[in-house]
């Protein structure tokens, strides 16, 4: 199991190289990652070509959806970023979950 530390460092990168791509400039929308082992939720926004506000707290304590909601352990969000672990195939065995609106997940798609 990865430390809190590890997938704060590792999420600031993962959605710091998604919020500087090209399609993701003028996306402004909430986010959050769900640490499923950790029984953390970490909120932030991508908004203006960055990631900003990045905090943790314990999980299920706000109600507020975010408009980008990941689900995943934290040794899978540590292999994403380093890349042992492919987003496509982690998503499509529901290793990974990500839940947003249609146009935030045609849009995620050219990201991701």
């Amino acid at each position: 199991m990865a430390t809190m530390e590890q997938c704060m460092t590792a999420l600031e990168g993962i959605l710091g190289d998604l919020a500087a791509k090209p399609a993701a400039q003028g996306l402004d929308r909430s986010l959050s990652c769900r640490l499923t082992d950790l029984g953390q939720l970490v909120r932030g926004r991508l908004a203006r070509g960055s990631v900003r506000e990045l905090r943790a707290e314990p999980d299920g304590q706000s109600p507020e959806k975010a408009d980008i909601r990941f689900t995943m352990s934290s040794d899978d969000l540590v292999a994403l970023t380093e890349g042992r672990l492919s987003f496509g195939p982690a998503w499509a065995s529901g290793r990974v979950k990500l839940e947003a609106g249609l146009r935030d997940m045609l849009r995620l798609r050219t990201l991701l």
